[in-house]
């Protein structure tokens, strides 16, 4: 039982470091906090890293 603890703990905080990393550098505000305060062991990071993340060739304007 514990070990199965360690592992969504682990694989929460991969993926949430991931994501919020990737939401703080393209300036998605809403995003970062809401990853932050959400406990979903890793679903919403994940939906946000494969479908919601800015595309890095586009161009600022």
């Amino acid at each position: 039982m514990k070990s199965l603890l360690l592992l969504a703990v682990l694989w929460t905080l991969i993926w949430k470091g991931v994501a919020l990393w990737k939401a703080g550098r393209n300036y998605q505000k809403v995003w970062f906090i809401a990853m932050l305060i959400f406990q979903t062991l890793g679903i919403l990071e994940i939906l946000y890293i494969l479908f919601f993340q800015k595309d890095k060739n586009l161009k600022k304007v």
